[in-house]
């Protein structure tokens, strides 16, 4: 029998109608070989499950959050509220502002509750994945050297 091993990044929507563009974030911690679980719940409709769910992060061996959201894109910062593994934001183009309300939502955190923000939408969704593999690669050897492959791979494109 294989090893189970734990996440180590939850993957937060706010909404099942994110789920496409999630899917790319999902797909570079495959490709890297990071160990990640995907999860839908709401800042604003399910409010005690988020704070469940970011409050138990660490204990569960989770080492990096990532909250995708539209609009008021409060996710991501309320992640961040419950928690101290770091978190990256992603903006999503949910409204008529085409994600720049969440970029502005995202990027404006208060001082001492820090989310890192990437680009809106799938652009940002891959750099998330990115991002949480360099923050993991500080650690773990195994991700270091699959990110770095990676790179290395597009001096060849």
């Amino acid at each position: 029998m294989g090893v189970t091993r734990m996440p180590l990044v939850g993957v937060v929507m706010g909404s099942k109608s994110d789920e496409s563009v999630v899917q790319e974030t999902a797909e570079v911690l495959t490709q890297l070989g990071v160990d990640h679980e995907v999860v839908t719940m709401s800042a604003h409709r399910t409010p005690d499950k988020v704070r469940e769910y970011a409050q138990s992060a660490r204990d569960r061996g989770i080492e990096v959050l990532i909250g995708a959201a539209g609009g008021s894109a409060a996710l991501p910062g309320v992640l961040a509220s419950w928690s101290t593994v770091p978190v990256i934001g992603i903006p999503l183009t949910s409204s008529d502002l085409n994600g720049v309300d969440s970029l502005y939502a995202i990027a404006q955190m208060p001082p001492g509750i820090p989310v890192a923000c990437v680009a809106i939408g799938s652009w940002g969704a891959r750099n998330a994945g990115f991002l949480a593999a360099q923050i993991l690669g500080i650690k773990h050897d195994d991700i270091r050297k699959a990110y770095d492959d990676y790179r290395e791979g597009l001096k060849n494109r």
